[in-house]
């Protein structure tokens, strides 16, 4: 049986030899068919080659198996790399987002920043508005003030000089006034008669003090002054260092052993002593004055500054 085998293996070599090269002329020119040529061809070879493939696919299997062990292990290669890759690309989608999200957010507060910053300049520049509108509402209310000063000031120099004006005008008048009652007191000098010189001149010289600075004594001292108050418009016209008078001249009388005369319609008696260091005949040559100070009135003598004699005035 194996020759025949052999026999038949060497037939079909030889015949398969022969053959190829009609077959490809066959092929090239009927490609069609190749397919069943073929498979005519292959069936005796198939079963002659059997017995010799048996072997080599038990050799194969392992190495197929290999195979696909590489093949599976390729494939979880690549299922992981993509699967990293995935979760690769997931974590930057997740970082871009989150970059965005910080992006807006940074933005967003940018926003709200320069909208505060433009707020607090609005309201800024509104208080510039408000402090330069109060400042000009001062200067203005300054300036309106200063004119307002500057008007009461004019009119106060007016008004001060109309009242000088009507002083001087007023003194005019008094001094004129003043310079008339003299002349009248001059004549009226000369109407005294020898014996009231004489009862003047011993009235006066009983009224001497021989210590002054004893037998003087203030209003204050005396209690105050409780007698007539001259008005005020008298006084400041016909009283005062200004307003001198000689008392020898003014009509006189002694009441209670005090010297009494009267000058500008009003009486004065002589409360104090007179001081021995004036001259005896004081009251005939001196300028005196009448003042009011120290709630009371006290009369002065130009020639002797300093010493003032109490006196009580009455109508």
């Amino acid at each position: 049986m194996e020759i025949f085998a052999h026999l038949g293996t060497a037939v079909l070599l030889l015949s398969f030899g022969s053959v190829i090269p009609a077959f490809a002329q066959q092929e090239q020119a009927k490609p069609e068919e190749k397919p069943a040529q073929q498979h005519a061809q292959q069936q005796p070879q198939q079963h002659a080659q059997q017995p010799q493939a048996q072997p080599q696919q038990h050799a194969q299997q392992p190495q197929a198996q290999q195979q696909n062990q590489q093949k599976a292990q390729q494939q979880q290669a690549q299922q992981h790399n993509q699967q990293s890759q995935q979760q690769n690309q997931q974590k930057q989608q997740a970082a871009q987002q989150h970059n965005q999200q910080a992006q807006q957010q940074n933005q967003q507060k940018q926003q709200a920043a320069q909208q505060q910053n433009q707020q607090k300049a609005q309201q800024q520049q509104a208080q510039q508005h408000n402090q330069q509108a109060q400042q000009q509402n001062q200067q203005k209310q300054q300036a309106a003030q200063q004119q307002n000063q500057q008007k009461a000031q004019q009119q106060q120099a007016q008004q001060h000089n109309q009242q000088a004006q009507q002083q001087q005008h007023a003194q005019q008048a008094q001094q004129a006034q003043h310079q008339n009652q003299q002349n009248q007191q001059h004549q009226q000098q000369a109407q005294h008669s020898p014996e009231q010189q004489h009862a003047q001149q011993a009235a006066w010289q009983n009224h001497q003090s021989q210590n002054w600075n004893s037998d003087h004594r203030t209003w204050q001292q005396r209690g105050g002054y409780h007698g007539y108050r001259i008005p005020d418009n008298r006084y400041n016209g016909y009283f005062g260092p200004n307003y001198g008078f000689v008392i020898y001249n003014q009509p006189y009388m002694v009441v209670g052993g005090f010297p009494r005369f009267q000058y500008n319609g009003f009486w004065f008696s002589v409360v104090d002593p007179w001081p021995n260091t004036w001259a005896n005949n004081w009251y005939q040559t001196d300028d005196v004055y009448i003042v009011y100070q120290d709630n009371g009135y006290y009369m002065y003598n130009q020639r002797y500054p300093g010493v003032g004699i109490a006196i009580s005035v009455s109508m």
